[in-house]
């Protein structure tokens, strides 16, 4: 099989690639440019670009670059900043994986004659049965490294398409058979943050000098002001910290918590964890991994990408009653679905 793999630059890439030359595949490394600003937390640096390619060069198979910096921008740079304008909260890292790794990459894959995109992610795709042919996502063997909430937007045509070789190793495994063939990769520090968010200048000085960040008023429940904050487009619904209250720091029994953002009237509502707390979850957008469950059918949910799953019924439409309360969920959040260890599917908060 003539696989494409996706080479972050990585330690889980590097050793994807070389389980799938170890497995007789034909392989061909490449890494995706897509960032082309400053870049020193995530995945899209200049360094890494070139350890992919050292990588590639110690594993004996070809390397190439893809320059979708256009196509970044528009869809997922772009829409992280019009959300936070409207006081949503996006997941650049979902936006990208639904647009970029597996949509445009996957594309040019098959346009190249390649017959799979493979990546590091931490996740695993089965058959449906052992001689079906649907197929089906589902969790990665180490719970600690389970990346499926990023990829709950693949369908059954990305999941025939797409390998994932180091879903079934924990990662101590990964970095130890990285140490094995000596890869360059194998004691590199995972990325973290958003690729193109800066440690230096952070979140606020990356959108700042994308929109005007305006200064809000911190209201309670019944409308009185409680304090202000710097910029309304950057505070996130469920957030404590950095609330602006008036009176000093809060003790536990007062704490206060964002339970809305209104960018347009500069506003943000607060309220207690209590007030925090709800029985339902909207969702819009949602996508499918497989068939859809059927209106009333039980699923775990899953609103953040190592957060703990909650018991809930699916209404067939846009709701989710939960079994037991749960934090709101920040209008623009992925929120998955699952059946015990399969991803179902998912959709973003509203």
């Amino acid at each position: 099989m003539r696989v494409l793999v996706a080479m972050s630059g990585g330690v889980d890439s590097s050793v994807a690639a070389a389980l799938l030359i170890e497995a007789g595949h034909k392989v061909t490394g490449v890494t995706m440019k897509l960032w082309g600003g400053p870049s020193d937390s995530g995945c899209c640096s200049v360094a890494d670009v070139d350890d992919a390619a050292r990588v590639a060069q110690q594993l004996g198979i070809s390397h190439h670059v893809a320059n979708f910096s256009a196509e970044f921008d528009r869809d997922v740079v772009d829409p992280y900043v019009a959300a936070h304008a409207a006081g949503r909260t996006p997941n650049p890292c979902v936006a990208c994986n639904r647009h970029l790794k597996f949509d445009r990459l996957l594309r040019r894959a098959e346009q190249m004659g390649f017959d799979a995109v493979a990546t590091g992610h931490y996740a695993k795709i089965e058959r449906s049965a052992p001689d079906g042919d649907g197929w089906v996502l589902r969790r990665g063997a180490d719970p600690a490294k389970d990346q499926s909430y990023v990829l709950h937007m693949l369908g059954q045509r990305e999941l025939s398409r797409v390998l994932l070789p180091v879903g079934h190793l924990p990662k101590a495994e990964v970095r130890a058979r990285a140490g094995e063939l000596g890869l360059r990769t194998a004691a590199k520090p995972d990325s973290q943050d958003v690729c193109f968010i800066s440690r230096s200048g952070g979140r606020e000085a990356f959108l700042g000098a994308r929109i005007p960040l305006r200064p809000g008023r911190v209201v309670d429940g019944e409308g009185h002001p409680v304090g202000t904050v710097p910029a309304v487009e950057l505070v996130t619904v469920g957030q404590r910290r950095g609330l602006g209250h008036t009176t000093g720091p809060p003790t536990r029994a007062d704490r206060r918590y964002a339970l809305g953002v209104d960018v347009a009237a500069a506003t943000v509502t607060v309220g207690s964890l209590e007030d925090l707390m709800t029985s339902t979850v909207e969702v819009t957008g949602v996508t499918w991994c497989g068939a859809r469950p059927a209106p009333g059918s039980p699923v775990e949910v899953q609103s953040s990408a190592h957060g703990a799953p909650v018991g809930a019924v699916w209404d067939g439409v846009a709701t989710l009653a939960m079994s037991a309360p749960v934090r709101l969920v920040a209008p623009g959040q992925s929120v998955v679905l699952y059946d015990r260890d399969r991803v179902l599917g998912g959709g973003i908060a509203t």
